[in-house]
């Protein structure tokens, strides 16, 4: 596939390997990416909270992460016929208070532990634009259909940007002080809060992003989608989110300059065995896919003595 140009984009000091364990969060960008770590079967968790689209918001989460600050009858409110959290996704509400409270501290647990253990953590920022609720003057991740009339929208400065990100940082390093950090802008394009609007949101994103970046790494998906992949063909049909086209070539830039060289023959084993795993035979009791079947166990069997975390 060939482009116009080509975006420059600094190789990591500290490439992700199968040895690494990486953690992704964010806006919808960062689950598109790491459904990619999944089928190459890097270790990776993914968005413990569900998507989250503002700084301020992911700022918060991580605060309560470091500090391990429990969810408490207080943080959450009924609204529907389920029980919600303004910090956290409406994947993760529940027909059951206690229950919803028991899943929230168990995933702040259990992402206490997974950023003490990380190498890597890979934050998406999507937007500017956020909701305050106007009971709580808070700022919220998500406003599960609450209407609209208990909120404000706010476009956050970049210096407020600036210093949640700075937030963020210092939060997860006080748990972990030797994680590497990979920022990136999501190439999806908010607009429903307008065109403009959407372009005033992700300047202010780059505007305050790029004055912590000096001991960081940033991976440009935004300018990747919006310059090289800027041809409609290359987004789905709602023409806001990169296809699967677009995924896979943003994803091959990134691991050539994230992955570690070592680790690409793996990642040609692993998807040599998906592709067969996924093959689906005519006569499935025929002797030559039965010979087929126990080629790809032993390829599994292999790869399962060298790297023991992987699983198909």
């Amino acid at each position: 596939m060939q482009f116009r140009t080509q975006i420059p984009i600094s190789k990591s000091n500290n490439p992700i390997n199968y040895d690494s364990k990486v953690l992704s969060v964010g806006s919808c960008f960062a689950e598109n990416m790491a459904e990619k770590f999944d089928y190459f079967k890097f270790q990776n968790e993914t968005n413990p909270f569900g998507i989250i689209f503002n700084p301020v918001s992911i700022e918060k989460i991580f605060s309560r992460i470091s500090k391990q600050e429990w969810f408490e009858e207080k943080d959450v409110f009924f609204h529907n016929e389920r029980w919600h959290s303004f910090e956290v996704h409406s994947d993760l509400s529940n027909s059951d208070r206690q229950e919803l409270l028991e899943t929230l501290n168990k995933a702040v647990t259990e992402t206490h532990k997974q950023l003490k253990e990380a190498t890597h953590i890979i934050i998406t920022f999507g937007t500017s634009w956020i909701y305050r609720n106007l009971e709580k003057d808070e700022i919220v991740a998500n406003c599960h259909k609450v209407p609209q009339k208990q909120f404000s929208k706010e476009l956050l400065s970049p210096e407020i940007i600036q210093k949640s990100i700075q937030n963020t940082i210092e939060s997860i390093q006080a748990l972990n002080s030797n994680i590497n950090f990979i920022f990136t802008i999501s190439p999806v394009r908010h607009i429903k809060d307008g065109f403009v609007e959407n372009q005033l949101s992700k300047s202010h994103l780059f505007t305050a992003l790029h004055q912590v970046l000096k001991t960081h790494n940033y991976f440009p998906s935004y300018e990747i989608m919006m310059d090289e992949l800027r041809d409609y063909r290359f987004y789905n049909e709602d023409m806001l989110h990169p296809n699967q086209i677009a995924i896979d070539y943003i994803w091959k830039l990134f691991s050539e300059n994230y992955v570690s060289e070592d680790s690409v023959p793996v990642m040609k084993e692993v998807d040599e065995i998906q592709k067969s795993l996924r093959h689906r035979s005519f006569n499935p009791e025929s002797e030559q896919y039965q010979k087929f079947l126990a080629k790809l166990q032993q390829k599994i069997y292999v790869l399962g003595e060298k790297l023991p975390h992987i699983k198909f």
